[in-house]
């Protein structure tokens, strides 16, 4: 059998019915036998960093592999933006990219390259991919598969990538006699889960748990913290049942806005350095954290750790030991540290549960409800502006206007920052992005990729600056003709950095706008050039009735071109070196004080 032949009844054989790439003189077999076989599709874009974007949503989406495949050289470093997406996010890919043949090869060799469009693949993604391996013998080929997509899959998820020279992707095999990983696997760890050191871990969480009760019990005003770990770990229902057994108020990090909707009654949505006051309140006044499977970036927690949920006892569980290691090297206290897999920790979790007395939070909870109403993102003077489109009021209109079920994906900067803030999230809902990487263009590649894993239209937002980064992506788009429904929050510049050159540099800017050395086309007619229709909202008055139409073209992709006020700002943004309750514009200090139940910081 031919190996290429082999790569694509694997990839079948996994579930994968569609991979996302550009074909070139390396990896021309692959392609070959991906096209010759049935139950999968090639899905070629304009460029790697968005076959790679496409993938990354495609996982998400199908909660399986995503997979690009691509040529050797070039094809294979413009991957790497959309591989750290990824991997920063967790988020389990394949990459396949073709190799100058092992005749080729540098290896030791001092020279710069040997093989024409050769690049040391392996030494290029070793630190952004989970695994990276070069294979050199055909006999490896089935071991080599089956141990990657084991480890994109496995612990804490990631992107992996398989680098595969000319001559060993035409190589003849015998698949019979090919050394299996998932076999050799399943026989090194037979009989893992009833050992003594398996009893022994779940001893040790069970006491873990204990002491995390001890302390809610204690507490006065718990919170509890869900991140992407749930989602990875399809953790949702046993996540929301603890949050209703421990009647806790729950903040949710960017990555699990979509787990609630918006209207449940103990979710108070986002916290951190760009989130509402609500949820920063909330955090900050809280004596009691349940963090579960997220990481509490710096984005959440503000620059200075120990400074963040200071009077707080503080419960983490997170299944990447280096995750737990820092916080005590940043100042912040782990009063109850848990490296568990989530879904062994829920599994416990809901045995002891029903030992817990019931608790009555209700004070707590009406105090946080009274953030909530006193502090929304989009205020009522926001609606009378004019003469163009206030960002805030925007996103509160989409969100009013899209429908249970809906998929909807943001981009990077100010439209990332005004979604997340704003949008209230309905039941079945998804709302995403590439969250830590946060590149700019992500979301119109993505949407591809979600497009072809749901078969649903799909909400994309993005800004005039980040649909410069894969525009090119509109002709895929179109080719495919994927209902896409495409909101470009056209602001006629990069508002987020804008905003932090008037911070930081006395509003001196550079690289920003037309004025300062940007360039921008007439996006409407650009994308008329591709044949996708168009619409465009000037004023608040043209928003509800052009968004309902936008929303209703399901034909194929829309572009909707929403011209944002200029000087709109990210409200409330954090200042550097404050701690997140103090977000800008700063509240009078009597007003502040007001909701301040723990000590305040000195100046």
């Amino acid at each position: 059998m031919k190996l290429s032949d082999y790569v694509a009844e694997f990839l079948v054989e996994n579930g994968v019915k569609h991979t996302f790439g550009i074909t070139g003189g390396a990896i021309i077999h692959v392609f070959d036998s991906i096209g010759k076989k049935e139950g999968i599709e090639n899905i070629f874009t304009q460029h790697e960093q968005a076959a790679a974007m496409a993938a990354d949503a495609y996982s998400r989406m199908t909660k399986n592999l995503g997979v690009t495949i691509v040529t050797s050289g070039p094809g294979v470093t413009n991957l790497v933006t959309g591989t750290c997406c990824s991997y920063f996010d967790s988020i389990p890919v394949l990459n396949i990219s073709g190799q100058v043949p092992t005749s080729q090869l540098k290896k030791d060799s001092k020279a710069r390259q040997i093989g024409f469009q050769e690049t040391d693949v392996v030494s290029l993604f070793k630190t952004i991919t989970k695994y990276a391996k070069l294979i050199e013998n055909p006999e490896e080929i089935r071991y080599e598969l089956e141990k990657a997509v084991y480890i994109a899959k496995s612990g804490r998820p990631g992107p992996v990538i398989i680098d595969l020279p000319d001559d060993i992707q035409r190589a003849e095999i015998y698949p019979d006699k090919l050394l299996s990983y998932n076999h050799r696997l399943s026989e090194e760890g037979k009989g893992e889960i009833e050992s003594e050191q398996y009893e022994k871990r779940t001893f040790s969480l069970e006491e873990k748990i204990n002491q995390t009760f001890e302390l809610y019990k204690k507490s006065k005003r718990p919170v509890i913290i869900l991140g992407n770990g749930v989602k990875l770990t399809n953790s949702q229902n046993k996540a929301k049942n603890l949050v209703e057994k421990l009647n806790s108020p729950v903040v949710l990090t960017w990555a699990t806005k979509d787990l609630f909707p918006h209207d449940y009654p103990l979710v108070v949505e986002g916290f951190g350095v760009s989130s509402g006051r609500a949820g920063n309140f909330a955090v900050q006044n809280s004596d009691f954290i349940l963090a579960i499977g997220t990481r509490l970036d710096t984005h959440e927690t503000g620059n200075n750790l120990s400074s963040f949920a200071r009077e707080a006892k503080k419960v983490i569980v997170d299944i990447d030991e280096s995750e737990l290691e820092k916080y005590e090297k940043k100042g912040m206290k782990i009063d109850v540290s848990m490296k568990y897999d989530l879904r062994h920790f829920f599994n416990v979790i809901e045995k002891k549960i029903n030992e817990l007395p019931p608790k009555d939070n209700s004070e707590w909870i009406k105090k946080v409800n009274e953030w909530k109403e006193r502090y929304p993102v989009c205020l009522p003077e926001y609606y009378n502006k004019m003469d163009s489109v206030n960002s805030y009021v925007f996103i509160d209109t989409l969100s009013k206007e899209s429908k249970e079920g809906d998929i909807i994906i943001t981009d990077a900067g100010g439209n990332l920052t005004w979604t997340m803030q704003g949008f209230k999230v309905k039941k079945d809902q998804q709302l995403f992005s590439a969250f830590n990487h946060s590149p700019m263009g992500y979301s119109l590649p993505a949407s591809m990729g979600a497009s072809f894993a749901t078969k649903k239209p799909i909400i994309c937002i993005i800004g005039d600056g980040g649909i410069q980064m894969n525009i090119q992506e509109l002709a895929t788009i179109k080719y495919h003709n994927l209902p896409i429904q495409l909101f470009l929050m056209n602001n006629h510049g990069y508002g987020i950095i804008k905003q932090t050159q008037d911070t930081w540099l006395e509003s001196r800017y550079v690289g920003v706008n037309h004025n300062s050395g940007i360039a921008f086309p007439e996006f409407v007619k650009v994308a008329e050039a591709y044949g996708i229709p168009t619409l465009t909202i000037n004023n608040h008055s043209e928003l509800k009735e052009n968004i309902r139409k936008t929303l209703d073209y399901t034909k194929g992709p829309i572009l909707c071109n929403v011209e944002i006020d200029v000087s709109q700002k990210i409200v409330p943004k954090l200042e550097f070196g404050k701690p997140i309750e103090d977000s800008s514009p700063l509240l009078n200090r009597e007003e502040f004080l007001k909701n301040m139940i723990v000590k305040q910081l000195d100046k």
